[in-house]
């Protein structure tokens, strides 16, 4: 697993606390809900937030 940046798990975690209700443990539904809340333009940097989150919530499952 590679080491995620900290910006990534910054904004992941400010996500998940504001918006806990928005996200679950389905990728392409978190990719899609940091879209529409943050204005990251990068996909790449997209992907690894909602990757991220992806994880943190299945982690808690």
């Amino acid at each position: 697993m590679a080491i995620k940046p900290k910006y990534v798990k910054q904004l992941a975690t400010t996500l998940l606390e504001r918006y806990p209700e928005a996200f679950n443990t389905d990728f392409d539904t978190n990719k899609e809900n940091v879209s529409k809340l943050t204005t990251v333009d990068s996909k790449g940097v997209r992907n690894r937030v909602a990757g991220y989150i992806t994880r943190k919530k299945a982690a808690t499952v």
